[in-house]
């Protein structure tokens, strides 16, 4: 009877590491630069949004004030980058990384001028521009 008890003990033991395990694995996916939340891919960007979309940036010139956030958003199946720059000379400005389908990348602008933009994955086809006034 001791023996069994014993056994109960360690099943027990072993069901809350899987628990805890599970918890913090899950709670660790969790990233803050960016959201992974599927969007409708009908419709159009919003104000001060650029959708990635169909391996093109959506709309590919874009002029705002100085201090406005843009947020690019992956409407895409693949992965898309906003780097700063043009192919094969990034300037360093913004460069998001690979952005997931559904994933977002924002920047904001507190300097007038041109900036141009690409996708280092499809750089030949994703080139887009913000102007800042």
């Amino acid at each position: 009877m001791k023996s069994v008890q014993i056994v109960i003990k360690k099943l027990s033991f072993i069901n809350l590491l899987f628990v805890i395990t599970f918890v913090l694995i899950f709670s660790s996916c969790k990233n803050n630069n960016y959201s992974t939340n599927p969007t409708p891919t009908s419709g159009s960007p919003v104000q001060n949004e650029v959708w990635m979309q169909n391996s093109k940036f959506n709309p590919a010139s874009l002029t705002i004030a100085k201090g406005t956030k843009i947020t690019w958003t992956n409407k895409d199946s693949y992965d898309h980058t906003v780097t700063s720059g043009t192919p094969g000379h990034p300037t360093g400005l913004f460069d998001s990384g690979n952005v997931a389908s559904g994933g977002t990348f924002n920047y904001t602008f507190d300097s007038t001028g041109t900036f141009q933009y690409y996708c280092r994955i499809h750089a030949d086809i994703m080139q887009g521009t913000i102007v800042v006034n």
